[in-house]
């Protein structure tokens, strides 16, 4: 049976702060979260602002504030990451591909910076001549800054960065944001072709739509925990192979399907329910849903947090 690369299990976030008075309360933004990530495969992140999907790759990379206070396992290659483990990976065999271009150096030319990745310094213009190539990046581009570079290119140059390292796992947080579709479905073959060649890709996103494109399963997050895992196939057919009724509602809100709206909003960390996250908002729900906080299940094929999945 294959294995996943990577598990995260029963992730749980809190931050602490200081409200009127000094008083210090921790408030927990992330709840009993759980994605696997297998290799050769693309999981994509969807949901709304604030449902934790960012906070998730931070968890995993390490790079969380100082004020945070994270629980449950993350494991990789059936170990536990540990904050040191994470430190020794971070930017080698793990790596994030960011949500903004702004975390390329503006000081810095976009070459030197792809190379700073690389080990083997004596191969280093060897090896970034060659992604940018790959990437079709002229090599005029290698004396460019970041000011310099259109959105394509900048998002290609921060694509390179991730791959000139032996790199086993990405996470691109909101990679596709203000692409032209000609740019948008590029990049999305690109990590395509990341997967197919046995990297795992976790693909952070709002635009459900470019997901649908290229993912091999969809993770849907609300609240800070996830709802469901499904196969991108599930979401054929109106997405009537959905488990959960808010992974039907995103559906039904995407504009091919009329952007048909759902009562209420997502509720805030401070705001939380006893039970079902989705209680409020289901027209499913029953009584126990309002007092029992569902746990994972397995359900045809797919992972959902629902009492009433069938």
């Amino acid at each position: 049976m294959k294995k996943p690369i990577l598990t995260v299990k029963n992730l749980g976030v809190s931050f602490s702060q200081y409200t009127k008075g000094l008083r210090k309360r921790d408030l927990k933004v992330i709840t009993d979260l759980d994605i696997e990530l297998y290799e050769g495969e693309i999981l994509a992140v969807v949901g709304s602002s604030g449902s934790g999907k960012s906070l998730l790759a931070h968890a995993i990379l390490g790079i969380l504030p100082n004020n945070a206070t994270t629980e449950g396992n993350i494991i990789y290659k059936e170990e536990e990451l540990t904050s040191k483990r994470k430190e020794k990976l971070r930017g080698k065999e793990i790596v994030l591909i960011p949500q903004s271009v702004n975390y390329l150096d503006p000081l810095m030319k976009v070459a030197n910076q792809v190379k700073i990745s690389i080990e083997n310094k004596n191969k280093a213009d060897e090896l970034q001549n060659s992604i940018f190539k790959k990437y079709g990046l002229s090599e005029k581009v290698n004396n460019l800054y970041p000011f310099q570079l259109s959105g394509g290119m900048a998002r290609k140059v921060l694509l390179s960065t991730a791959l000139v390292t032996n790199t086993k796992v990405i996470i691109a947080d909101e990679p596709t944001p203000g692409l032209d579709e000609k740019s948008l479905d590029e990049v999305l073959g690109h990590f395509r072709e990341i997967a197919d060649n046995g990297c795992a890709v976790l693909m952070i996103t709002h635009d459900i739509d470019a997901a649908l494109k290229v993912a091999d399963k969809i993770a849907v997050f609300y609240a800070g925990t996830t709802l469901e895992v499904a196969n991108v196939e599930d979401f054929k057919n109106g997405g009537e192979s959905l488990r959960h009724p808010y992974s039907k509602a995103l559906f039904n809100a995407l504009p091919q399907n009329k952007f048909k709206p759902i009562k209420g909003s997502q509720p805030l960390p401070t705001e939380l329910p006893q039970g079902c996250l989705f209680f409020e908002r289901c027209d499913k729900s029953s009584e126990k849903c309002k007092v029992i906080r569902p746990k994972t299940n397995q359900v045809r094929d797919g992972m959902v947090r629902c009492l009433n999945a069938t």
